[in-house]
């Protein structure tokens, strides 16, 4: 049975002492199934994890691993059927925290209002407003402020969405599938101008993604999910530098300590994802013609998500 590592195993390591932004304790969610369904669905189960304050965060995971239902969770749009959720700086727990902002998939906004109707929409709704912040969003990305926004494309639409978000100074931002109207040059100004935001205002954004690769540079923490349940968590340098790729000459078994996450073999060759074991400094060292390789952020996800469908993580 291969073990994937936790954020709390990390943490323990370290010995952080970074604020917590989200801490989620036992969450699970079940929704009611067909009546002859028996205890319904469930959508999340046993999630406990801790999300540092100023973070960028990665959701990722495979169709129906429950990243939507979680962030709706976290969100406060669904209650969670067991375990408790604190969003905020420094939350306790129980404690429900501070203001989060959270864009759904379908980024929704009012078709016959023009941008800037959203933007007088957002001021009138929120407590705590930043109009110039949501301006200076549309503005970046050249969002017209007088066309009504049934007329715009829908990557421009959800430029409205993220300027409503962000104007309304959130404590935790929220974002599902962020990438997902965006050609490719607008996703890397997206994420480009979330890390000026995060470096401005301190916020700390989740966000979830099936664009795996897009991620590097730009998220240092991870959460991974698998069926509902949260398979690895944690600082993401930190869990690149606990695993490493070994390859070499065709073998059942790699020349080195450490858990097999992936095997893939060829005829004349073998490659190894390895987690390292605890306490373990760098790379082993190896003889020719064994080699190492780091591991990078696709390379990780793919990996684990794989090995939850040979059922051998556990």
């Amino acid at each position: 049975m291969i073990r994937s590592t936790t954020a709390a195993e990390f943490d323990a390591d370290r010995g952080t002492t970074e604020e917590i932004a989200v801490r989620a304790t036992a969450l699970g969610k079940r929704y009611r199934g067909r009546p002859f369904s028996r205890g319904g669905n469930w959508a999340l189960r046993d999630c406990t994890f801790e999300l540092p304050a100023g973070r960028v965060a990665a959701l990722v995971g495979a169709n129906g691993a429950g990243k939507t239902t979680l962030l709706s969770v976290l969100a406060g749009l669904l209650t969670p059927t067991e375990g408790s959720v604190g969003v905020g700086a420094d939350v306790a727990p129980g404690d429900p925290g501070g203001r989060v902002a959270f864009v759904p998939q379908e980024k929704p906004v009012y078709k016959h209002f023009t941008p800037a109707e959203m933007l007088l929409l957002g001021q009138h709704l929120n407590r705590r407003w930043d109009q110039q912040r949501a301006r200076r969003w549309l503005e970046r990305f050249e969002i017209p402020l007088d066309r009504s926004c049934g007329k715009l494309s829908g990557g421009q639409q959800a430029q409205v969405s993220f300027a409503l978000a962000v104007g309304s100074r959130p404590d935790v931002l929220m974002l599902d599938e962020p990438l997902a109207n965006l050609d490719p040059l607008a996703r890397r100004e997206v994420m480009s101008e979330l890390l000026v935001e995060v470096g401005e205002s301190g916020m700390t954004v989740l966000l979830s993604t099936h664009v795996v690769a897009e991620l590097s540079g730009v998220a240092d923490h991870l959460l991974l999910l698998a069926h509902g349940r949260l398979l690895v968590g944690g600082d993401l340098d930190d869990l690149l530098a606990g695993h490493v790729h070994v390859v070499g000459p065709r073998a059942e078994k790699p020349p080195c300590e450490g858990t097999v996450v992936e095997a893939r073999h060829r005829p004349h060759q073998s490659s190894f994802l390895l987690r390292m074991p605890a306490g373990a400094s760098g790379a082993p060292v190896l003889t020719a013609p064994w080699i190492t390789r780091p591991v990078m952020l696709e390379d990780f996800v793919l990996a684990n998500l794989a090995a939850t469908r040979r059922g051998a993580l556990g």
